[in-house]
């Protein structure tokens, strides 16, 4: 006998609750996860519709007291069913609990008070009417009658407009509709999440260019393929990769299905929003984590009814319910933030993949730094390559100068800003033109750096920076290697080292002083807070009301200014070191993405790149915007160390309030790792504190597990997951699983 999960109401509030039910006989080989049953519910036994989320040998309560399942109800593929079949992926393959899945595939979950418009509707004929009017100006009745003159005249009135123009309050509609001389009548109407008054969204004429045609003709010839793979836009900044994606969506839509549209974060929306805008209308819809709730549960009703064909957003647009979706885009598909950091850790490349082969949709990828994951699965043939190599309109890249950091301070510059940066920036400034200032604060960890010589203090294991910690401590946060913090420097005993501890805050009030007369933004975590910050500071900043833009990463990706012809990175080295074995790949692509800002326009640009270590790799290939150079040196130390993608890595994350308790734990998962699977390709490191050890009181430890072959790392976390469950120790550790 088998049993099957079923859950009755996928938009419930409480989605953590599923009914078991058994499979009779005649239906036994034939149910499936995601198809929809009908099954008897409740005391009285009506018959409901259902969604079958697993199937299972074994039954959670008496055999006896389980209903049994009427009928498939259909065997076609629903949105519902698809989403549920790949909410079962997604918990096979990054690690957790079905519901944790399905919470995330169907986010909008909350009951949100539906958006209504209400007209009044005059109910009786215009000579019935004249004579009640006359009645009510009898008794002076004055909101009556102004409502009831109007109402004749027009038949109909908005009854927000009439409350608002004529004092239409509510007890007047109510007294009016008792009396049977109106009626009111409502519809539903959605929240309108780009609120655009169509003034900043004109459709503008655009032609392709003759490499940009090609691309769009190797894509098409790929799609006409028995089984066309993933297509990877590999473009230089400022190539028009959006154009050719525009030129897709629009393929598809004329075959009546449906595109979604993924961007990295909330600041790419406004101008990457708008540019789709323009050229699809209404037919467009947007997702952020910004929205309220209302806003997000209306765009997904529009998506499932098909009243949008398009929905653009951050990863979890990715679940957007198209009832016949027929195209996924991957914008800047390098970004970490397609990766998610709570359970499951699923990343928006692999499930977009996933949920494209699942529904033969086609899914595009698009990056002027490919992650090294997607360029090798490209390499390897996986996905179908694309280039383009030149800028629109034939527009050179901008020419870049590094400043060595060292130098400056030995010929007694101790400002933040190098002499060149600030020639350059009294050069533009002087021709009103822009400026964009970039602090490349992402990652950073508190490393140190030696000011002198650029010398940082790495793990003699793991080839990653040590990271800062209280006490006097520097670790390593893969092998948990730990020294004590030094005051001079071991490699040319200068005083000066220490952390970087310059903000954006304290950036702008340099150049404040150094260009007294300049108009500046700021765009950081602090600026960004309201609802609408983002897009109005790039808004003041596209017409020109400042002369420079100072920012961490979120202002030197996707935008396109065409009056910057200067960019300033003001600490090249930051992400650099920041503990992660990624870290020389997300500096390249920082870098690359910085320099792209400039020279977008009529104008040529110019970027300045100040670091104290001139001479890294990442740092000289994205000076020469040398993306096939970076990528085989990058890969070469992979390979070397046995770090994705030339290997396969699995992370066991624990946390818990107990710190004795958690270390005892995450041993545990050590030696019944090497229980399991003894052999020695089998890498582990650690368990070390995580980057963060401690948030809200919670400890937080990491395992390292690494293995050429990505089934190993599954079967392990599989039996994990297994020991996990059966061993009550664990139940006051939080355990989660990334698969990298």
């Amino acid at each position: 006998m088998k049993y099957a999960d079923i859950i009755v109401d996928i938009t419930s509030e409480r989605l953590d609750r599923t009914f078991q039910y058994r499979i009779p006989d005649s239906l036994e080989g034939k149910l499936q996860v995601g198809m929809v049953v009908s099954v008897p519910f409740g005391k009285g036994n009506r018959e409901i519709d259902g969604y079958v989320i697993g199937i299972t040998d074994t039954p959670q309560f008496d055999e006896n007291r389980l209903k049994c399942i009427h009928s498939i109800k259909s065997d076609e593929k629903t949105t519902e069913s698809s989403l549920i079949v790949l909410a079962e992926w997604m918990r096979e393959r990054y690690g957790s609990t079905m519901i944790q899945a399905l919470k995330t595939v169907f986010p909008v979950k909350e009951k949100v008070r539906q958006c209504s418009q209400d007209t009044l509707v005059l109910n009786i004929t215009k000579e019935e009417a004249k004579i009640q009017l006359k009645e009510l100006e009898g008794k002076k009745y004055h909101a009556r009658a102004r409502l009831l003159r109007e109402l004749i005249e027009r038949g109909c009135l908005d009854k927000t407009q009439a409350a608002k123009d004529l004092g239409a309050s509510a007890s007047v509609v109510n007294a009016m509709r008792q009396a049977g001389w109106i009626q009111v009548l409502s519809r539903e109407v959605y929240r309108d999440p780009l609120r655009t008054d169509g003034s900043s969204s004109s459709s503008r004429s655009y032609v392709l260019t003759g490499e940009q045609q090609e691309v769009l003709a190797g894509i098409l010839e790929e799609w006409k393929q028995e089984n066309p793979r993933p297509c990877l836009i590999q473009g230089v900044t400022g190539s028009g990769k959006t154009e050719v994606y525009m030129e897709l969506i629009a393929h598809v839509l004329s075959q009546g299905r449906q595109a979604i549209v993924l961007i990295p974060e909330i600041a790419l929306t406004y101008q990457t929003v708008m540019r789709f805008y323009g050229r699809f209308k209404d037919k467009l819809s947007v997702l952020h984590s910004r929205l309220s709730a209302g806003e997000r549960y209306d765009q997904f009703c529009r998506a499932k009814k098909g009243e949008i064909q398009i929905m653009v957003g951050p990863r979890s647009a990715l679940f957007t319910p198209f009832p016949n979706l027929g195209l996924i885009v991957i914008d800047e598909e390098h970004e970490n933030t397609y990766k998610s950091e709570i359970t499951p850790r699923y990343h928006a490349r692999e499930t977009a993949e996933k949920r494209a082969q699942m529904e033969h949709a086609y899914l595009v990828l698009g990056s002027a730094t490919p992650s090294l994951e997607a360029y090798s699965r490209a390499e390897e043939g996986k996905y179908a390559r694309f280039r383009l190599r030149q800028r629109y309109g034939g527009r050179p890249l901008p020419g870049v100068t590094i400043i060595d950091l060292r130098k400056e301070l030995k010929e007694g510059n101790r400002s933040i800003l190098s002499r060149r940066l600030q020639q350059a920036m009294q050069e533009r400034l002087e021709k009103r033109e822009q400026v964009m200032l970039f602090l490349n604060r992402r990652g950073y960890a508190g490393f140190l750096s030696c000011r002198s010589c650029g010398e940082v203090l790495q793990c003699p294991h793991c080839d990653v920076s040590l990271a800062v910690h209280k006490g006097g401590k520097l670790i390593c946060h893969y092998c948990g290697y730990e020294t004590e913090v030094v005051k001079k420097c071991p490699s040319c005993g200068s005083p000066y080292i220490g952390a970087f501890k310059a903000g954006t805050q304290q950036i702008q009030d340099i150049v404040q002083k150094c260009f007294p007369k300049s108009r500046i933004l700021r765009m950081d975590y602090d600026t960004t807070r309201k609802k609408e910050s983002h897009a109005q500071i790039l808004e003041a900043f596209a017409r020109q009301e400042a002369d420079i833009l100072i920012g961490t990463q979120m202002i030197v990706k996707g935008h396109d200014f065409p009056h910057v012809t200067l960019v300033g990175v003001l600490a090249a080295d930051l992400s650099l070191h920041s503990g992660d074995y990624r870290s020389a790949e997300r500096t390249f692509q920082l870098l690359t993405q910085a320099v792209g800002r400039a020279g977008r326009g009529s104008s040529p640009g110019e970027a300045v790149i100040q670091t104290y270590q001139p001479e890294h790799y990442s740092i000289q290939a994205a000076a020469r915007q040398d993306y096939d150079s970076f990528y085989e040196e990058e890969m070469g130390y992979r390979r070397l160390l046995g770090y994705p993608p030339a290997s396969h890595m699995m992370a066991v994350l624990g946390s818990c309030r107990e710190e004795t308790l958690l270390a005892q734990g995450m041993e545990y998962l050590k030696k019944f790792v090497q229980r399991v699977y003894g052999k020695p390709d089998l890498h582990l490191i650690g368990p070390a504190p995580q980057t963060v050890g401690k948030v809200k009181d919670q400890y937080r430890k990491v395992l390292y597990l690494k293995h050429p072959r990505e089934e190993v790392l599954i079967y392990v976390k599989d039996k994990l997951e297994q020991y996990i469950e059966i061993n009550s120790g664990f139940r006051s550790i939080l355990i989660q699983f990334d698969i990298q």
